[in-house]
């Protein structure tokens, strides 16, 4: 419940910068999809915590000296033991 409230609101955050602030900033993202994008996807697969550290992750990675090119947010894994 907390969860799903959490990531709400982080989302929310992300669409408030995709609107508001990146139509006023120059572009600069490396990657498809954009780190914005990326970080959405992340606390939708992955939850609100490791989806957010996911997608800071992706953001420090976004730069010159980073790489670039399709990075898509890899696949919930479950790492129970069998």
């Amino acid at each position: 419940m907390i969860g799903k409230w959490v990531s709400s609101l982080l989302i929310g955050l992300v669409n408030f910068y995709k609107k508001f602030i990146s139509p006023i900033t120059p572009s600069a993202c490396r990657y498809e999809p954009t780190c914005s994008t990326y970080m959405i996807e992340a606390i939708q697969i992955h939850g609100p915590l490791k989806g957010f550290w996911m997608g800071l992750k992706r953001i420090g990675r976004c730069n010159p000296w980073g790489g670039c090119g399709y990075d898509p947010v890899p696949a919930k894994t479950d790492n129970k033991a069998s």
